[in-house]
């Protein structure tokens, strides 16, 4: 299991806004920071979906990616459109 690094932070908050929040935490079952970094996680999202497994890429395309420099095994595992480009999709 990949441990997941987390920063302290303090965050002031609204009392109402607060007390909604945890009411909704706790009818999911989950911590108030559980709650708000999967709130917040939503919010900040990347817009551009991640394409599908079976997506085929032009094959013109594809050839770019000799031109691109070597990405790590993190950065293709967490952006599928990367790793299409760069001929590493789908493995």
């Amino acid at each position: 299991m990949e441990t997941i690094a987390r920063t302290q932070t303090v965050i002031r908050f609204r009392e109402d806004i607060l007390n909604r929040a945890k009411y909704k935490a706790k009818q999911r079952n989950m911590s108030l920071n559980a709650f708000l970094e999967d709130v917040v996680a939503q919010a900040v999202k990347p817009e551009i979906p991640k394409l599908p497994k079976d997506f085929k890429i032009d094959p013109v395309i594809a050839s770019f990616g000799s031109l691109i420099p070597a990405f790590t095994p993190e950065q293709l595992a967490a952006d599928d459109r990367l790793a299409y480009i760069v001929g590493k999709g789908g493995e």
